[in-house]
């Protein structure tokens, strides 16, 4: 078995303590600057206290002492949805809401937001990390309801639903962009009704665009019926006009006229008083 003179032993120890003094020093020398993502921002704290600027994207020099706390200021969704797995949670998330006439419905919704980096300590002085789980979802749960109770089951099932989505986004601003979250926009994707009530809705949908089919053609048929009308008038008229004008000299200028693009047709001189050909040599 090989054995390690003692001069050997001595170059491992000390190479084993320059690694971890030149570690501890790189440990030391790190703590005096910082590297801020793209996307993110920096919240200062010493010693607990929250300071009131922030570190934007980018390399920053600071106190040793001071901890910095990076969050993100990128657009986020928060999805709640009937599709286990789909929105943040993993079982259903779906939201249950009454309409105007006490009927119950649920809706799948995402809302689209970020920090605004302004307010990044004092979202997270007052908040903290997870407001997403404390401001936002709260508020999209007591907006949704007090919106939907608006309007009735019909109407959020059909043609209000984006009217819908506007107003919980107006509501949504009032109520989260004081605290320092911008809610960029709502998208209300999917409204379920109980099963019965959707499949009258259903009908009663489609009896609307049948007859509003129909309406189409029967204005369609009136236009058509009073361009014809027009048409035979307009004929009628010039027909009136062509026979006050048909004389005997006029249809027999009419002849003369068609004669000069006939094959074979001679074009024999007149005298204008006898009517008696004139030629030339006699």
């Amino acid at each position: 078995m090989e054995t390690i003179n003692p001069k050997g032993k001595k170059k491992i120890i000390g190479g084993i303590i320059a690694f971890v003094i030149f570690m501890v020093l790189l440990s030391i020398a790190s703590s005096f600057w910082v590297v801020v993502p793209a996307g993110e921002t920096g919240v200062l704290s010493l010693f607990g206290k929250v300071k009131d600027n922030e570190y934007s994207s980018g390399f920053h020099l600071k106190n040793p002492f001071v901890r910095v706390t990076l969050m993100t200021i990128r657009t986020q969704d928060y999805t709640m949805s009937i599709t286990q797995g789909e929105g943040e949670r993993y079982g259903s998330d779906v939201i249950t809401a009454l309409t105007k006439e006490g009927l119950s419905v649920d809706l799948d919704i995402t809302v689209l937001y970020h920090l605004r980096e302004e307010k990044a300590s004092d979202v997270y002085r007052d908040i903290g990390l997870n407001y997403d789980e404390v401001v936002i979802r709260p508020q999209i749960r007591s907006v949704i309801r007090e919106v939907i109770a608006q309007y009735n089951s019909k109407d959020i099932y059909s043609e209000k639903r984006q009217e819908a989505a506007k107003k919980i986004l107006d509501q949504l601003k009032v109520k989260i962009d004081p605290r320092g979250i911008e809610v960029e926009d709502v998208l209300l994707r999917h409204v379920e009704l109980p099963e019965n009530l959707a499949n009258s809705i259903q009908q009663k949908l489609q009896a609307e665009q049948e007859a509003q089919r129909y309406d189409f053609i029967l204005e369609a048929e009136e236009k058509e019926a009073e361009r014809k009308r027009i048409e035979a008038a307009g004929q009628r008229d010039a027909q009136q006009i062509i026979n006050q004008s048909l004389t005997s000299n006029y249809l027999n200028y009419l002849y003369i006229q068609s004669l000069k693009d006939r094959e074979g047709t001679i074009y024999v001189p007149v005298n204008p008083n006898t009517g008696i050909p004139m030629f030339r040599s006699l």
